[in-house]
């Protein structure tokens, strides 16, 4: 695998955007990676952390275990993710505050152009596929509606809850911290739990988190290998269900979640047609233009 200074910048890049994309309510990291192309190689990273990479660890083997769970790749992933959040989360909140038509916009024309380059790369639409792009919207936009569960603390449904949010970070179109919403334990697993340390809560969430998100990535990788055209079509979808999430006219209903405030839904309005429109306008513009520059530049290089 290609470990150049250059291409861990590249790297380092891309995992920026994926904790920009964090940053955002609703949206998922994954639909980032996915984007830039960086997606599979994500997975097959996270699903090497097996029983081989132990066995390395034993022999003290550090350079086969590097190699072997693509140690450098992750590592430039990770710092670009960290760096983004701490960096972009102020600027961020300030223009949710003060510009969000015109950030919602941006960022809906960046997943907008996206559908259709990560479509593209389907290589045969087959009816499976279609059927598939369409399973993966109606799971996505299914979200964005379905009223939060009450909350649970038993063992095993904090474990559940740790399996499905920490999947659904990794999915494109699919928000963990949303999902947790979904689930009714937001508030029991990300303020009280984590506020006071308790690790009656944590721990099958950790458990639940691990072995989930391990697990998963064998399974989604065996996916991508087996059902190829199948599995980028239901991803496509999830991404395309998402657009109802950053679609900019609309007004978060929120909720109270200790001394936080979360989006557990939209509600939808029609917008004027008015200067604040036509700037809006642009934006989904701009959000389209800055992907299709970007495919341009990569299909160039290649």
């Amino acid at each position: 695998m290609n470990n150049s200074i250059s291409s861990l910048i590249k790297t380092a890049i891309k995992g920026a955007a994926m904790g920009a994309a964090n940053v955002i309510p609703g949206v998922s990291g994954g639909t980032i990676a996915l984007i830039t192309g960086i997606f599979e190689r994500l997975i097959n990273a996270i699903k090497s952390f097996n029983g081989t990479a132990v066995q390395l660890l034993l022999k003290r083997n550090f350079k086969g275990f590097a190699e072997h769970i693509d140690l450098y790749f992750l590592l430039a992933l990770f710092t670009g993710v960290g760096i983004a959040v701490l960096s972009l989360a102020k600027l961020f909140d300030y223009l949710f505050i003060n510009y969000p038509i015109y950030i919602w916009a941006f960022f809906f024309g960046l997943v907008l152009a996206s559908v259709y380059f990560v479509g593209k790369t389907v290589k045969q639409w087959s009816v499976s596929a279609i059927i598939s792009l369409v399973i993966g919207t109606g799971i996505a936009i299914s979200f964005t509606v379905l009223t939060p569960a009450s909350q649970n603390d038993s063992f095993l449904y904090l474990m559940l809850c740790g399996v499905v949010a920490i999947c659904s970070m990794i999915l494109p179109g699919l928000s963990g911290s949303f999902v947790l919403i979904l689930l009714g334990n937001y508030q029991l697993v990300m303020i009280d739990a984590i506020n006071n340390l308790s690790f009656q809560i944590l721990l099958p969430v950790a458990i639940g988190a691990g072995g989930g998100l391990i697990a998963f990535s064998h399974f989604l990788s065996w996916l991508l290998k087996k059902y190829h055209n199948q599995t980028i079509a239901l991803l496509t979808g999830f991404i395309a269900g998402s657009l109802g999430i950053l679609w900019p006219w609309k007004n978060a209903v929120t909720q109270q979640f200790g001394d936080k405030i979360k989006t557990v839904r939209f509600d939808y309005y029609q917008p004027e047609l008015n200067t604040e429109f036509y700037f809006a306008v642009f934006f989904v513009i701009l959000g389209i233009a800055s992907i299709t520059i970007t495919e341009l530049l990569a299909t160039k290089k290649k």
